[in-house]
């Protein structure tokens, strides 16, 4: 039971760091943090790969390809966005 609250506490302050530190990032930095942020999805998905094809038990297997369809969409997601924007800098023709 201990080990379950200090789960949810490490995620919940962990989630109130990462809101306050993407609203801080000025503008001109979106996109270097954005091609960090498929670096780290990248990460997240052989890690997803690793839990889905352990196969410890039916929970795990599902969860891990959870994750995985999520990381995929977040790592496709992240690269079209980071393309959309660096389009915006290109000169028109």
């Amino acid at each position: 039971m201990d080990g379950i609250i200090i789960a949810i506490t490490v995620f919940v302050l962990a989630l109130f760091v990462g809101v306050e530190i993407i609203t801080k990032v000025p503008p001109t930095l979106h996109t270097p943090l954005m091609s960090g942020s498929n670096a780290i999805s990248g990460i997240t998905l052989v890690g997803a790969l690793l839990a889905a094809g352990a196969q410890h038990t039916m929970l795990s297997t599902v969860l891990g390809l959870a994750a995985i369809i999520m990381a995929t969409i977040n790592v496709v997601a992240g690269f079209l966005v980071t393309h959309r924007m660096l389009d915006m800098f290109r000169r028109k023709e």
